[in-house]
């Protein structure tokens, strides 16, 4: 075990959060993270409450020479935020969100929950692109990209990060902009956790709500893809305003006909991101192609849209195992194996997806963030969700193999690195998502953190 009680007076002298080692009561709860499968053991977790606490515990980190994991959300299916052996900086009491209306700019503390953001925001009939959970950490989704709702007209999360503070490898504290260290902020618009604890963002806002129009017309798989077909070729006419997925799932409680329960089923899920009346009267034939289990469609609040999958996942509770790549197109083969691999899910608390794109998110080009390239049409994920351990090898095996199986229709061999499985491709993964960028990402990272402090994440490696 590290032995911290020598550690220098003026090291930990203005520290004003907690400190917290294996020895304490506290630290099984301050370990876990949301993925009940990840089960590892810090030197020291540091619950900030101050950027300066988080400068502290990086110095600490780096006088003890040991590695950081960063918790914000601490959602990352992959564990990223805590290791066995480093130091753990937990951004969890860091939650503040504060809104310019006017300059339509929210900034965010970078322990924030989307949840944080959207009531803060949707005060003021304004928003910014988040995830479909509202208790994912801003920090974490939005670093890797960001897929929200409201992606065709507004882009990903990063498209809307227009600043950030960071605190580096050396515990200095960076302020990133268009116009000040412009290179960080394009490294962090996309390229992950690798290069310092980023304790505060700036995010673009736009008018949108209190009111959305969300639509969720379920039908069944054994009822085959005609739907999704339909539903495709609709995206490929409207994707400009609406951002949608189709969502395979089991039927199962008194939201659904008693006869379907225990069966496999597709929402197609969207929310049109402009004037709700204009989205109800364009949504309305999604929920007309053939014969449908239920129908969730509606005008809703669009803080609970952005909760309404919270149910599914809650934290701590179920073991996960997520993989997705992105897409080149969506045949109808592709759907037929999206089809079959739903149906061959070993628990029923799995999901699988398929996500549109289009709209802002294409337009940006592949130079302008770390993301990089933006000609994916598509994207698939398998979301293995289950609960006995004895399970992990079937349900890892289910998500691994469909995702194998999807390879061919794969686009540039990129995968989305918020949902990286266990992290065991990284090397191969990031370097082919990043493409053309990640050259450029290598040399900000070795003069940001040429020891590779910042390593828990899908790690872009200094050069030495």
């Amino acid at each position: 075990m590290e032995d911290f009680t020598n550690t220098p007076d003026t090291l930990l002298l203005d520290f004003h959060g907690e400190m917290i080692d294996p020895e304490d009561a506290r630290f099984d709860a301050a370990r876990g993270v949301w993925n009940a499968m990840i089960d590892r053991h810090p030197a020291l977790i540091a619950q900030c409450r101050t950027v300066g606490d988080v400068q502290t515990a990086v110095r600490l980190a780096a006088a003890r020479d040991l590695p950081i994991a960063i918790r914000g959300g601490g959602h990352n299916v992959a564990g990223h935020a805590v290791c066995d052996g480093g130091v753990m900086i937990d951004l969890s009491l860091m939650r503040g969100v504060t809104v310019d209306a006017s300059a339509r700019v929210a900034k965010v503390q970078g322990g924030a929950l989307w949840r944080d953001v959207d009531a803060a925001t949707q005060a003021h009939g304004l928003a910014t692109p988040g995830g479909l959970i509202s208790d994912t950490g801003v920090a974490g989704l939005t670093l890797s990209g960001g897929i929200g709702w409201l992606r065709a007209q507004h882009g990903l999360a990063i498209d809307n990060l227009v600043a950030a503070d960071v605190v580096t490898a050396d515990g200095t504290l960076i302020h990133t902009s268009a116009e000040e260290n412009p290179e960080l902020l394009w490294a962090l618009q996309g390229g992950g956790g690798n290069f310092g604890v980023v304790v505060g963002f700036e995010f673009a806002l736009h008018p949108i709500g209190p009111e959305v129009m969300f639509a969720a017309p379920i039908y069944a798989v054994e009822d085959g893809p005609e739907p999704i077909r339909a539903w495709r070729d609709f995206l490929d006419t409207h994707g400009d305003f609406v951002g949608s997925l189709c969502e395979f799932s089991t039927a199962g409680g008194e939201d659904f006909p008693e006869e379907h329960w225990g069966k496999r089923v597709y929402t197609l899920a969207c929310i049109y991101n402009g004037d709700p009346a204009e989205g109800e009267a364009l949504l309305k034939p999604l929920s007309e192609l053939g014969n449908i289990v239920t129908d969730f469609s509606g005008r809703m609040n669009y803080c609970d849209v952005q909760q309404l999958f919270d149910t599914l996942m809650p934290a701590g509770e179920f073991r996960c195992y997520w993989k997705a790549r992105y897409l080149t197109d969506l045949s109808d083969e592709m759907i037929d194996l999206a089809m079959a691999n739903a149906l061959a899910a070993p628990s029923d608390n799995s999901l699988s997806s398929l996500w549109n794109f289009g709209g802002a998110t294409a337009k940006v080009t592949a130079d302008a963030t770390a993301f990089g390239d933006r000609s994916m049409g598509w994207m698939y994920s398998l979301d293995g969700v289950w609960t006995d351990p004895g399970d992990d090898d079937a349900n890892i095996a289910w998500s691994r193999e469909g995702w194998s199986n999807s390879e061919r229709f794969g686009h540039r061999g990129r995968a989305y690195l918020n949902f990286p499985g266990l992290g065991e491709d990284n090397a191969a993964l990031t370097r082919a998502t990043f493409g053309a960028n990640y050259e450029r990402l290598v040399e900000i990272k070795t003069r940001y953190d040429p020891q590779n402090r910042f390593r828990f994440n899908q790690n872009i490696a200094p050069t030495v």
